[in-house]
């Protein structure tokens, strides 16, 4: 007996940091002062622009998203989705990020899969402009079967004090403005997959491939979009919408005695909602609470600076919606 007999392969993950350690350098930013391979990764902050820097910092994972990878062999977004999920978390504070950290637990490594969905996330990493200095490779055979694999990430990021995004300052009166979403994001999986159970290479009209492929859509950094607004005393709150629906998280930004009023007609769904509603006999208010029906952040303005953000996000090339107002309860 010995430690690969037991299911443990230490050649497969020196492979797998072979392969994965010159795509990781790609997104090195000018903190970076370690390799990957070191116990930790270190980074050097540039906060001379900062009066009050505050750092910023969550952690996350992409959910049942990767039965389907699993399922069609197809790796190359959930590690993006991961980056810009963890991303979206942060800069819904008013945060930019600095640079994120990935865990990979496996029944059986494969170096090939790992690489495929740590490129995932270098590209995700590049397109925030974040650094990936470090992660965890974790075989556990028992724990998981063979071909199964799970996913965490952190992010860590700075805001100045000032500019914090909290929702301190939303009131009644205040119009919320909504993104569009890519598809699910990285919500509601353990739904859509009962749904459509064995029928992930089915096609349907309205989308643009198959079951699975609608699926494995990347979840959306809106980084680029929101950052011209950071700072900005129009904008009151910030809302990343994931599991819990459009109302369950923008809610949590909402001081007492208000509410959202929301025009649920005001932006047009995605075509997979209606499937998964139609396929699965989902009631409205389950699909509502699980999914974010094709609206991926909300801003929360002040009333007589909603033109003006409309036409900054527009002017974007951003389709952008007033989907409803605060309220007093």
């Amino acid at each position: 007996m010995d430690y690969k007999k037991a299911g443990v392969d230490i050649g497969a993950g020196e492979e797998f940091v072979r392969l994965i350690k010159g795509k990781v350098r790609q997104t090195n930013t000018p903190g970076v002062i370690t390799d990957i391979g070191a116990f930790g990764g270190f980074f050097e902050p540039d906060f001379a622009s900062y009066q009050r820097p505050v750092m910023v910092s969550s952690i996350d994972g992409v959910g049942t998203k990767l039965k389907i990878a699993v399922e069609l062999g197809a790796y190359d977004t959930v590690g993006s989705c991961l980056v810009n999920h963890c991303v979206n978390d942060i800069l819904v504070c008013g945060a930019k990020p600095l640079f994120f950290l990935d865990y990979y637990a496996c029944g059986k490594l494969d170096p090939e899969v790992a690489a495929a969905v740590v490129s995932g996330m270098v590209d995700a990493c590049r397109e925030n402009g974040c650094a990936l200095i470090g992660g965890e490779t974790a075989e556990m055979p028992g724990v998981y079967t063979l071909e199964d694999f799970d996913l965490a990430g952190t992010i860590v990021g700075v805001v100045d004090h000032a500019k914090i995004v909290n929702g301190s300052r939303i009131q009644a009166g205040d119009v919320m403005i909504a993104l569009p979403s890519t598809g699910l994001h990285t919500n509601g999986y353990s739904l859509a997959r009962k749904v459509f159970e064995g029928r992930m290479n089915e096609t349907f009209s309205g989308l643009q491939g198959t079951v699975g492929q609608e699926l494995l859509k990347v979840h959306r950094s809106y980084l680029r979009v929101v950052e011209p607004f950071f700072g900005s005393p129009d904008i009151h709150g910030l809302s990343h919408i994931t599991g819990g629906g459009l109302m369950g998280n923008t809610m949590r930004i909402v001081p007492d005695g208000l509410r959202l009023d929301v025009n649920w007609d005001a932006w047009p769904e995605l075509p997979i909602f209606d499937l998964i509603r139609r396929e699965g006999s989902v009631p409205e208010e389950d699909m509502r609470r699980t999914f974010n029906l094709g609206i991926g952040l909300v801003l929360i303005v002040a009333p007589d600076a909603s033109d003006r953000v409309m036409e900054a996000l527009k002017s974007q090339g951003e389709n952008a919606y007033l989907i409803g107002q605060v309220s007093n309860a």
